[in-house]
């Protein structure tokens, strides 16, 4: 149970599968669908590479994880775009990784040489203080995907002493509350935190019952 709305917390899972259902699945389905299944499976994969080192590209890896104090990630053309305006237009920014996945709404890949209308994810760090890294992610990351955008990503970190903070936008039409929309301020901002968060929020917490949703959540 969370002690305070916007905690981030694991619930068990209701999810089930039913026996018979699934051996009468893996009945129907025919070798030439399992291989089709194996080559969707594997072309959904998402891969992580890294230039950290004398500009050579390196896939990250949990084995070596490198000291990171601060990351930003920017999800979503919005958020991406605030970052490209306020913080990255400047010369005090490298890129120094890069993400390749492919599902129905996105296609990249390993190059970090794109055009600006190009979906992409890309990494940034701090020319002055390399263990501060940004990250603008304007691909589309499917469901299915999320984890391992997630694993693959916050593999390769130290886990002591990082401090993660996410951007993201949603409609105001989404936006729960008892006033009018209309009478909003368009743009604002809202924060959720977790409880080792102890540092003063910049923002009003967002009030219930709103939610974030997609790979801001996971």
């Amino acid at each position: 149970m969370a002690t305070f709305f916007g905690e981030v917390v694991v619930a068990p899972s209701r999810a089930g599968v039913d026996d018979e259902e699934w051996a009468e699945e893996a009945r129907e389905e025919t070798p030439e669908d399992r291989e089709i299944r194996r080559e969707l499976e594997k072309k959904r994969e998402i891969d992580v590479l890294w230039t950290l080192k004398s500009g050579a590209s390196l896939e990250s890896s949990a084995d070596q994880p490198f000291v990171c104090s601060k990351f930003v990630v920017a999800i979503g053309h919005n958020a991406a775009a605030f970052l490209s305006s306020f913080i990255l237009d400047s010369v005090c920014w490298e890129v120094v990784g890069v993400v390749k996945l492919w599902n129905e709404w996105c296609r990249t890949s390993n190059t970090t040489n794109v055009l600006p209308t190009d979906s992409f994810c890309l990494f940034y760090r701090l020319i002055s203080d390399p263990t501060v890294l940004l990250c603008q992610c304007s691909c589309y990351v499917a469901e299915d995907q999320q984890f391992q955008w997630l694993e693959k990503v916050f593999g390769c970190m130290q886990k002591e002493g990082l401090q993660v903070t996410i951007l993201s936008t949603c409609p105001v039409a989404d936006y729960k509350t008892q006033e009018s929309t209309l009478t909003l301020p368009a743009p604002f901002l809202k924060a959720l935190k977790t409880k080792e968060f102890k540092e003063q929020i910049c923002c009003p917490l967002l009030e219930q019952p709103n939610i974030v949703r997609d790979l801001p959540a996971a």
